[in-house]
């Protein structure tokens, strides 16, 4: 069994952008630590490593996968693996994350996080990716819900309940994306404050906040786009209390990936996030 997927303070967090490398180092409150996506660091040297480890020499460090595939049909990359571990070594994250979706298809690399059926083969797969890498990295994983947009027929349990085998499983941690949750309860008619209720709180190391946009399908129904690129909607601050009394204390990760701001709206978005996370510890 690996040491806690998650050495991060329960303290908010953000997703680093170069763009505002000197505003964090001149004025990082009330950021206590910050996210790097893997795939943008595997390279050798030039200013991308050299900020990060500038970064990492004053905040703690968690590294977000987007392209290791885990829910994929074939076997994990074994050149992406290897370049993550190394990165992963130097480093030393305080957390390491992926998640459950799949990426690829035959030699193709699909620039989409898309979801699976939930059934016992896909289980298996599952089990058997994340206890490679697992195995590969030397440390244990946190595994991030998906964003949906449609369900599976031959899905034969739900999803927290699939999560849960996994962690049962592999011994592997949870990444609970609170916007996640509600884009995929409006999408599918489902209530997200159930889905909250069903989650294996014990499990989660980190949770992710982001916002979304509104749009409507073909029959007229609300349809949101997990597309990180504005503030967090209301309704997913308002689903994160309702997280927070259930789960405690967490690091908490504010996702802002497309239409990046100004340092002081994201900051303003972590000073939220800090007098969420206040209320729950008083």
């Amino acid at each position: 069994m690996f040491d806690s997927a998650s050495s991060l303070p329960p303290l908010p967090g953000v997703g680093y952008k170069p763009q505002h490398y000197s505003a964090i180092l001149n004025d990082p409150a009330p950021v206590g630590w910050l996210e790097v996506h893997a795939e943008n660091y595997m390279g050798d040297g030039g200013r991308p490593l050299a900020q990060l480890r500038a970064l990492a020499d004053r905040f703690p460090i968690s590294v977000h996968g987007v392209g290791l595939s885990i829910g994929g049909p074939e076997r994990l990359d074994p050149d992406h693996l290897a370049r993550l571990k190394h990165l992963v070594g130097w480093l030393n994250p305080a957390s390491f994350s992926e998640h459950l979706a799949w990426s690829t298809h035959d030699s193709h690399f699909l620039n989409d996080l898309l979801p699976l059926p939930y059934t016992p083969a896909t289980l298996n797969r599952i089990c058997d990716h994340v206890d490679e890498v697992q195995e590969t990295l030397g440390r244990q994983m946190l595994l991030e819900n998906p964003s949906s947009y449609l369900t599976f027929a031959e899905s034969t349990m739900s999803e927290t309940d699939f999560l849960r085998d996994v962690v049962r499983r592999t011994g592997c941690g949870l990444l609970l994306d609170v916007n996640n949750v509600f884009v995929s309860a409006v999408n599918l008619g489902d209530s997200p404050q159930a889905y909250i209720d069903a989650f294996p709180m014990d499990a989660v190391g980190e949770i992710h906040l982001a916002g979304h946009d509104e749009d409507e399908d073909d029959f007229g129904a609300p349809l949101l786009i997990d597309s990180h690129g504005r503030e967090v909607a209301e309704p997913v601050w308002a689903l994160l209390d309702k997280v927070l009394d259930l789960s405690g204390p967490h690091p908490l990760l504010i996702e802002w990936d497309n239409d990046v701001p100004d340092w002081s709206v994201l900051a303003a978005e972590a000073a939220r996030a800090q007098v969420a996370l206040s209320q729950v510890s008083a």
